[in-house]
């Protein structure tokens, strides 16, 4: 809790907090939203083209939004530390910020086990996908779709700023 204190009371932290301006919390919420639209659209895009929900077109093309959604990623380390510390004693002892980091991390696993073991395949493109490319689809979506519901949990469940 003291190291949580201390992050609090950095002087970055007490701008984002405490700063009228758009620029320090509203503006890093906002970015956070399209970092997010990044990574679980990209990962979205990709995982329905594997599951056959998107429209008939060749999926290895589609490996040129991983650049984009690491990006997005990155954009969404940047910001989600930043919102983190403005309350870090309050955020750091709600659960549901961990569940959301949890699903957040088994996202990234999956895009880059996708990446590794899906869009390897000379013949991706070739005849049926595979099953186990669907279930690596299936997951990633699932991941995804659990980050973002607990990530907006977190304003209204367990330890909340401002109340």
């Amino acid at each position: 809790m003291e190291f949580l204190g201390w992050l609090e009371s950095l002087s970055y932290s007490v701008w984002v907090r405490e700063s009228p301006s758009l620029w320090a919390f509203p503006a890093l919420l906002f970015v956070h939203t399209l970092g997010m639209s990044l990574v679980a659209g990209g990962a979205a895009v990709i995982s329905m083209a594997l599951l056959g929900l998107w429209p008939k077109t060749a999926i290895k093309p589609l490996e040129r939004l991983y650049p984009v959604m690491w990006f997005g990623f990155a954009i969404n380390l940047f910001t989600g530390v930043s919102i983190f510390l403005k309350d870090a004693t309050i955020y750091g002892r709600n659960f549901d910020l961990y569940v959301k980091l949890f699903f957040v991390i088994a996202g990234v696993v999956l895009l880059s086990i996708i990446r590794k073991r899906v869009f390897s395949d000379p013949n991706l493109d070739n005849g049926p996908v595979p099953g186990r490319a669907k279930m690596l689809a299936w997951a990633s979506l699932a991941c995804w779709f659990c980050a973002i519901v607990t990530g907006r949990l977190i304003a209204y469940v367990g330890p909340v700023p401002g109340l």
